[in-house]
């Protein structure tokens, strides 16, 4: 690894490009621009609590490769994904294996280090990266530029100016929202977790979803041994007093869990899964990537993905219209369109092909929704 002193460059005060949000989205659209010869800051806040139990496919490695990100990414600290288990649409359970996968085996990832080597990777690759840093108060000046203020802890605030920004800073959109964008929220769906005991021995290398009367259960093994347990649902269908209780009734989820123990009383935590997206993706010296642009349902497995892919696609887009190329912005829209509407399609499909609980509100607020949009 190389040493801080090594990568030390003295911070700037003005930058091609300000990226707002240090996970897979902001650090793929830093390591695009800085490869590109841009200059750039990727400002992590680090604020709100760590991601776990979230897996990153198999095709992931053709993303990384593109973003010329080594293999050894993967290599440490994470545990192999050979599949995904589910029970959908009945009491039986099927196996999806990644044995057949041309691009090999997926990852369960320990998501803070994950991001911690993307944002390793865009400092070696020329971005200065500001830990523990948020964007605040983005101004468009006269000349084009943008003036911002950086909230770093415990260094204070210092103020920067910029040609464009990247908003990457997750499903509340603030650059994007703050410069005008509408956020169209599709759902309310929230996840309820639980990191149960590590399991020392434990190898098991599929993730387990498991529908219910009012939701989804999903469970993985993480790289710490340790087991999350999820429940997805709308938040007028569920009190957390009711999580354990939920849990015994699974049929799968509840088996998987129990060597990891789940006698604990903690409440479980709660984050947002619901699928939203910005009315329009860029703006006049911004560009939206990552659960910023679009957000998709966990259900889909793509969140890390489409993050990586849309870092990427925003960063490229900035770059090839400063150098003048039309239509650059543009086609980056375009490209998230069609991604969104694939994603519709298939969460619809999923969704309809639960009909054990028609007459239940969560699967009729989405089947009727699909129904709708299908009339």
């Amino acid at each position: 690894m190389t040493s801080p002193t090594a990568t030390y460059r003295p911070p700037r005060d003005h930058y091609d490009v300000v990226v707002a949000g240090g996970g897979p989205a902001g650090c793929a659209a830093a390591l695009t621009l800085s490869r590109a010869g841009r200059t750039v800051l990727l400002a992590d806040s680090a604020t709100g609590p760590p991601k776990t139990g979230e897996a990153l496919v198999p095709v992931a490695r053709l993303l990384l490769h593109d973003l010329q990100v080594p293999d050894t990414v993967l290599t440490g600290g994470h545990l192999p994904c050979h599949g995904n288990h589910s029970s959908w649409g009945s009491t039986a359970l099927h196996t999806v294996d990644f044995i057949r996968d041309p691009y090999g085996h997926g990852w369960h990832l320990d998501r803070p280090l994950f991001d911690r080597t993307l944002r390793a990777a865009a400092r070696a690759a020329g971005a200065d990266v500001a830990e523990h840093t948020a964007v605040r108060r983005p101004l468009r000046r006269r000349d084009g530029s943008w003036r911002l203020t950086l909230h770093a802890a415990p260094a204070g605030p210092r103020t920067v100016t910029c040609r464009w920004i990247v908003d990457a800073t997750g499903r509340r959109a603030a650059i994007a929202v703050t410069a005008g964008a509408r956020r169209h929220v599709e759902d309310r769906l929230t996840a309820h977790h639980l990191t149960l005991d590590a399991l020392p021995e434990a190898t098991d290398g599929h993730s387990l979803v498991e529908s219910a009367p009012d939701g989804w259960w999903y469970t993985t093994l993480l790289p710490s041994r340790r087991r999350l347990v999820a429940y997805f649902t709308d938040p007028d269908l569920f009190t957390p007093a009711d999580f354990r209780r939920r849990l015994l009734t699974t049929r799968y989820v509840a088996p998987t869990a129990h060597p990891h123990g789940l006698g604990t009383p903690t409440p479980p935590r709660r984050a947002p899964a619901h699928s939203a997206h910005l009315d329009h993706v860029h703006g006049d010296g911004w560009i939206a990537a990552g659960d910023a642009a679009v957000a998709f349902d966990p259900l889909s497995a793509q969140g890390i993905l489409t993050a990586l892919c849309t870092g990427l696609g925003a960063g490229r887009a900035i770059d090839a219209h400063l150098r003048g190329t039309r239509g650059a912005l543009d086609a980056y829209t375009a490209e998230i369109t069609t991604a969104r509407i694939a994603y519709q399609h298939a969460h619809r499909t999923a969704h309809a092909q639960e009909t054990r609980w028609p007459d239940r509100p969560f699967w009729s607020r989405r089947q009727g929704t699909a129904a709708a949009r299908a009339g």
